[in-house]
């Protein structure tokens, strides 16, 4: 039997990263464009497989244009030579009831490591429409500057302005494919 296919459903999905600004707020970013595509044995997404995640770096927003046009800058993304973040899940993990871990291969800058984010399977029903969806909530957290996003400045108070560390929070519908 085939597996069965899902593709994201970007009107009921998004996808967002929070930074600690000057270490005292923080702020939220957004990607507009971004794609997950995903197999499963069956339409319960038993056995997940060939996860995949891509983020077009152009589509970023933090509601500040400014901002916005630094973060793809060479400071941060440079969209300009590196225009995709890309996820490749490679084990879907259940930790518990409904959580899992998904672990797989980040690439963001051009360097590639290994994360693990945790999955809340909200379940699977069919829509008034007939069609059958899958709903997860995913978070995570990451290191920017283990993937060359190591732009920073100092407060003259000695404090830094952006963290190192991002968090990631998505939510993410799955339509089954027919």
């Amino acid at each position: 039997m085939a597996n069965v296919k899902w593709a994201v459903d970007p009107t009921h999905s998004e996808v967002q990263f929070k930074v600690k600004h000057l270490m005292i707020t923080t702020v939220t970013g957004y990607f507009e464009k971004f794609d997950v595509e995903a197999e499963s044995e069956d339409e319960q997404f038993s056995n997940p497989q060939n996860v995949v995640f891509t983020a077009d770096v152009n589509s970023i927003s933090t509601n500040n244009e400014q901002r916005d046009t630094h973060l793809k800058s060479a400071d941060f993304f440079e969209a300009e030579n590196y225009g995709e973040i890309r996820f490749n899940g490679t084990k879907y993990e259940q930790v518990d009831g409904s959580n899992y871990k998904l672990h797989g291969d980040l690439t963001i800058k051009g360097t590639t490591k290994p994360v693990i984010v945790h999955v809340e399977f909200g379940g699977i029903v069919v829509d008034p429409y007939g069609q059958t969806k899958a709903g997860f909530t995913v978070s995570g957290k990451i290191s920017r500057k283990e993937f060359g996003l190591t732009w920073n400045a100092v407060t003259e108070a000695g404090s830094v302005v952006v963290s190192d560390e991002i968090k990631l929070q998505a939510e993410i519908q799955l339509v089954k494919q027919a």
